[in-house]
């Protein structure tokens, strides 16, 4: 009798035990919990990393440049959005010089389609971009349709049409010097012009899609300084300008496919220097005209300065991160 007296006693203590454990082991996680009510402490977590800031590319913002010439204007391309910004007067003309060869090497290896040009020519046109040279590009000129002939009425030569037509130039026009007409290199344009002719090169619409990427590579490798051991009669050096202000975080992104013009005219005592640059994002086109005796490093220390004051954001210039609230569990 004592016996299973004693055994109901053990059970109901255990029965009762078991009761009371589970109230408080549910009140111990309870505790824990902020959204139970319970008014426990809350833990807290470090607020998520911030999104790094986007790499350095070229904007449209202020330029000052101090400048002492008859002609300065810039236009620049953002090739994601086409919104062209730029001088107030990047609708103004200067010709051309040797910045529109780059276009004439592409007119022409566009019309050959699928087909390869002799070895002879696509050496000439290889020429005329990396080393400016003059009679190369009038070679390659030639086989693209071009002549010296002046046309009727205004008109301008067949090579420039297409690149009206094909790439969209609204001011672009035959040269007005008597003398130099229906030369390429006098074709007036502006830098507004100039800009969209570098980003039809690059999307393809210039050259065709087996050649773009060839002429892209040539004006990567321009080469050859401003230094006069580098500057010959009908060719040169053309690797300055808009290159030398870029900072390697933007020409370290990806190639920069540039494309320079650079002739002291006596007719008008000056130098005609133009700068183009295009890559991924951007087209970028600077014009000048200034007093021979300047020298054409004041030219290229212009462009250099106008592409610097563009980049976006400024070298050491300090990244505001919106602070983030610490939250609660």
């Amino acid at each position: 009798m004592r016996s299973r007296v004693t055994m109901v006693l053990a059970i109901a203590a255990v029965l009762l035990g078991g009761v009371l454990l589970v109230p408080a082991a549910y009140a111990r996680l309870s505790d824990g919990d902020s959204s139970g009510g319970g008014g426990g402490a809350a833990s807290t977590v470090a607020a998520p990393a911030p999104a790094p800031p986007p790499p350095p590319t070229l904007a449209a913002g202020p330029v000052s440049v101090s400048f002492n010439g008859d002609f300065f204007s810039w236009a620049l391309l953002d090739r994601k959005t086409g919104k062209i910004s730029g001088s107030p007067n990047m609708t103004a003309t200067s010709s051309t010089e040797s910045m529109i060869k780059a276009w004439i090497v592409s007119d022409y290896l566009r019309q050959l389609g699928d087909k390869e040009p002799t070895a002879a020519l696509k050496e000439q046109a290889r020429l005329a971009i990396i080393d400016s040279n003059d009679g190369a590009a009038n070679k390659v000129y030639a086989a693209a349709g071009g002549s010296y002939r002046v046309l009727p009425n205004g008109q301008i030569g067949p090579v420039m049409q297409r690149a009206i037509k094909i790439c969209g130039l609204t001011d672009t026009k035959r040269g007005n010097v008597p003398k130099y007409e229906g030369w390429w290199s006098f074709t007036r344009m502006s830098p507004r012009d100039a800009a969209r002719v570098g980003n039809c090169i690059a999307d393809g619409r210039a050259a065709g899609p087996k050649w773009t990427k060839w002429v892209l590579e040539q004006m990567a490798k321009v080469r050859g300084t401003t230094a006069a051991k580098d500057q010959r009669p009908s060719s040169g050096g053309g690797r300055w300008g808009i290159i030398d202000g870029l900072p390697k975080s933007i020409t370290a992104q990806g190639p920069v496919s540039i494309k320079n013009g650079w002739t002291p005219i006596n007719y008008d005592g000056n130098w005609h220097v133009n700068c183009l640059a295009v890559n991924d994002k951007w087209s970028l086109a600077v014009m000048l005209r200034y007093p021979i005796r300047s020298g054409l490093d004041y030219g290229a220390k212009v462009c250099a300065s106008v592409a610097t004051q563009l980049v976006t954001p400024q070298p050491g210039a300090a990244l505001k991160v919106p602070q983030q609230p610490v939250g609660k569990l």
